[in-house]
């Protein structure tokens, strides 16, 4: 991996084994041109915010498919603001929650936690790479 390419942490979050979809965005993310480092699944929080820094990633992606996401999502942006990487943008997407819930009550629920983007189930690569790479511009940190 090239050392000059932007780097994202992308993982399923807490006792979520769904993997397919995290191979799938980790291939379609690596082919847009940015470096993936990829956790897996059954990821607990504190991997994410460390493998951020160790790896100096502007961006963490955090899938949950199991409905567990409002449990397992909570408090990972205050974690990120307690280890000093405040401003690392935070997205998040899948089955968020459990039922069927109404998708805008879902992301404001999310947006409330401090994630910057929230994805509904079925959102396609494509848009998530459009969103990261265009807020990676905004803030001065991809250059394309």
């Amino acid at each position: 991996m090239e050392e000059n390419k932007v780097k994202v942490v992308l993982g399923v979050i807490g006792a979520d084994c769904h993997a397919v979809g995290n191979r799938i965005l980790e291939y379609a993310i690596a082919e847009a041109g940015l470096e993936v480092v990829n956790l897996g699944v059954l990821v607990p929080q504190t991997e994410f915010v460390n493998a951020a820094i160790e790896t100096d990633a502007k961006a963490i992606l955090v899938a949950s498919l199991y409905g567990h996401g409002e449990i397992d999502c909570r408090g990972l942006r205050a974690l990120c603001e307690e280890a000093g990487i405040a401003d690392i943008l935070l997205y998040v997407g899948g089955n968020l929650v459990v039922g069927k819930t109404d998708f805008t009550a879902v992301e404001q629920k999310f947006t409330a936690m401090g994630y910057d983007r929230v994805y509904a189930p079925g959102t396609l690569p494509d848009q998530v790479i459009a969103d990261l790479k265009g807020d990676l511009k905004q803030r001065g940190l991809l250059c394309e």
